[in-house]
């Protein structure tokens, strides 16, 4: 409401091109306000959305993109930090991106990374974006897939993606980076009766942090238990040796040689043909993932799956229908009604 009691004028959306050229001319607000149109579930926005990223596509493409995961205390955003600043430092344009399916129950905790980030967050060469406040971790894997895009067009020549959830996502951020790493603590015998070897056989580097005082010699040992272990696994990208590394987010003591080791990585690949192999891989991926998702929000939205979906639900659960007969009936008053 104004001072004289009538409403405030509504703020003009910007146009696709204003949007674009905010992008490309590296405007944090308008990048800020590009990021917000992807992530909204609104129709409207939805379809103004796409055209922006199909506006952008040209202007992709041009930047390594880290996966980082961590163990519960490996000090993953004070790594992230000491990382990022470093890159900033020598001149890149940092980008940190969130994917938490989680964030719908609990807020997300990236909002409390951004704050332990300070120190990045306010540098002008950095960009820390809260993941999306809700959804299922297909619909924010698809918006932070989008927001790696938009940042890539406005000049961000590394974008650090971030688990934030635990489980899938893990395995969702793999599918979208091209190198991916995993930040660990001392003690490799312990760490992995807590780790999955699902996440082991993802991984490109493996970090050990906290490699400081007396931890320092516990942190060398851990180096080396977890290069035996990564050498009997299979590679997680074909031509490249997983290795082991350790360092100090804290003290910011082996963080260049995390960065030698990514460019190593990006060099290999791409010198094999396996950086855009990957890069294609991911889009079909993401291709097939979309279809998926549309596929599955035409059926649940649809006047006949609400109308007979009680019904059969009811029937299964009290026993006189199987669930496979269930989904079969169902499905058949589902396309029956769409011819």
């Amino acid at each position: 409401m104004n001072e004289s009691g009538g409403k405030l004028p509504r703020k003009k959306e910007r146009s696709i091109e204003e949007l674009v050229e905010g992008i490309r001319t590296g405007n944090r607000a308008i990048l800020a306000q590009a990021i917000t149109l992807i992530e909204s579930n609104a129709t409207r926005h939805f379809e103004k959305g796409q055209e922006l990223i199909n506006r952008i596509l040209p202007f992709t493409g041009q930047s390594i993109r880290i996966g980082i995961t961590g163990v519960p205390g490996a000090g993953k955003s004070t790594f992230i930090e000491a990382f990022g600043t470093y890159l900033c430092q020598l001149g890149h344009k940092v980008a940190v991106l969130a994917v938490d399916p989680s964030s719908s129950v609990t807020g997300g905790s990236i909002l409390g990374d951004k704050t332990r980030m300070d120190r990045l967050s306010r540098d002008p060469r950095a960009y820390v974006r809260p993941s999306p406040a809700a959804g299922t971790l297909g619909g924010v894997a698809r918006k932070t897939r989008e927001t790696v895009l938009v940042c890539e067009a406005a000049g961000y020549d590394v974008i650090i993606v971030e688990t934030v959830g635990v489980g899938q996502s893990e395995v969702t951020v793999r599918s979208m980076v091209d190198i991916f790493l995993l930040l660990a603590l001392t003690g490799a015998g312990d760490e992995l009766q807590g780790m999955k070897k699902g996440i082991m056989e993802l991984v490109d580097l493996l970090v050990i942090n906290k490699a400081d005082g007396d931890n320092e010699k516990k942190a060398l040992k851990a180096k080396e238990e977890f290069t035996r272990i990564l050498h009997f696994l299979k590679p997680a990208t074909r031509g490249w040796t997983s290795k082991a590394l350790t360092c100090s987010a804290l003290y910011e003591r082996g963080i260049p040689e995390v960065w030698e080791s990514i460019q190593e990585f990006e060099e290999t690949t791409i010198a094999q043909g396996m950086f855009e192999e990957r890069r294609a891989s991911q889009m079909k991926d993401w291709f097939y993932s979309l279809i998926k998702q549309e596929l599955e929000t035409s059926f649940f939205t649809s006047p006949v799956t609400k109308e007979h979906l009680p019904y059969f639900e009811k029937e299964v659960m009290s026993g006189h229908l199987s669930a496979s007969l269930g989904v079969k009936r169902l499905f058949d008053e589902f396309n029956h009604r769409r011819r």
